[in-house]
Parts: structure tokens; C-alpha cells; sequence
């Protein structure tokens, strides 16, 4: 029996509600609204014209200074048509992704090492804690509003025999970089 593939993404615009299609040479990306995530990532999954079975990877990134701070790009792989696909959506400070544990497992981590790194939410996942920094650390590094030197710093103190975690103390002025400025 002949499975048919779906040949191209004006195909797939048909099929799924999506906002945008991205060809670069050989890479396609799709951008879906939040809402309509969990949805999409279902059909390439199952659809028999798809078969994206497996999550190679979900990135996040900062956007720091536009209207949706914050992408979440989802990396699919059909090994029966040995084709890959992205998949981003785009989502605000106050705004939760729906958590694809669901849909593939191997979620899990990808997005608790965004929500640890970034900050953004995960909304139904079933373990969302950090993964990458310690328990009590504050704030998420990976954000372009994170200072470089951090709030805290350890060090060992010889007389307690310990690690030592004490505010930091800059011993220069606090320079304010704006981010449209080229070095």
C-alpha cells in the first residue's frame, strides 16, 4: 500500500491552523498561535501524511524589546519520509505554553530546561522544576535581561571550611547597555 506524503507546507496550511510558513533552503517552519500548539503537534504526530514521530529538540528564545518576548521552537523528524519540520510559536512574559509531555515524552526535560533557563511556563506539565541551576537560585540566566555577573556569589571560605554565598558587591560602576547598540 502507497502512503501519500504530504508534499508541501501550502499542504499542511490547508490542514492546520497556521499563521506563517518559513522555507530556507531545505528547512521549513511553521509558526502557530500558543492556542493552536498542542493541536498541531498532534496531527504532524499522527496524520498518516506526516508521521513526525520523534521531538529532536525544543529551544527557547528571548526577543527582549518586541511585542512577543519569547519563541518556543519545537523540532520534528519523520523517519518514514526522512523529513524534518519546525515548529515555533510565540508567546509574551504572562503567557504559558501547553506543556507536549502529552504528545512526546521526551518533553519533559526540553521544557524544564526552558522554564529553569528562560521562565517561561509550562502549564500541565507533570514535573516542571529547575534542572540546570541550584534549587534556590534566583531568576533565569538565559534571559537577555539577567545580569552577566548575577546576584549572588559563592566562594570558599577557608576559616568556615565552606562554601560561602554572599550577595554580590560590583568593585566598578554599573554600566546600562541598550541592547541596539553595536559594540
Amino acid at each position: 500500500m502507497y502512503i501519500k506524503k504530504l508534499k508541501s507546507l501550502n499542504e499542511l496550511k490547508e490542514l492546520l491552523p497556521v499563521l506563517v510558513c518559513q522555507q530556507f533552503k531545505d528547512e521549513s517552519s511553521l509558526v502557530v498561535s500558543n492556542k493552536d500548539l498542542i493541536f498541531s503537534l498532534n496531527f504532524l504526530k499522527h496524520h498518516i501524511g506526516c508521521q513526525y514521530k520523534m521531538l529532536t529538540c525544543i529551544s527557547g528564545v528571548d526577543l527582549l524589546g518586541t511585542q512577543y518576548r519569547f519563541c518556543v521552537s519545537y523540532e520534528l523528524l519523520s523517519l518514514t519520509y526522512n523529513s524534518r519540520l519546525r515548529i515555533k510559536t510565540f508567546i509574551d512574559e504572562v503567557t504559558f505554553v501547553t506543556s507536549a509531555v502529552s504528545t512526546f515524552i521526551n518533553a519533559n526535560w526540553w521544557e524544564r530546561e526552558i522554564w529553569d533557563l528562560y521562565g517561561i511556563y509550562f502549564d500541565q506539565h507533570p514535573d516542571l522544576r529547575r534542572i540546570l541551576t541550584d534549587y534556590g537560585f534566583e531568576g533565569h540566566p538565559m534571559r537577555k535581561d539577567f545580569p552577566l555577573y548575577g546576584y549572588v556569589e559563592l566562594r570558599y571560605d577557608e576559616s568556615k571550611k565552606r562554601v560561602v554565598v554572599e550577595p554580590l558587591e560590583l568593585t566598578q560602576e554599573f554600566r546600562s547597555f541598550t541592547f541596539e547598540t553595536p559594540w
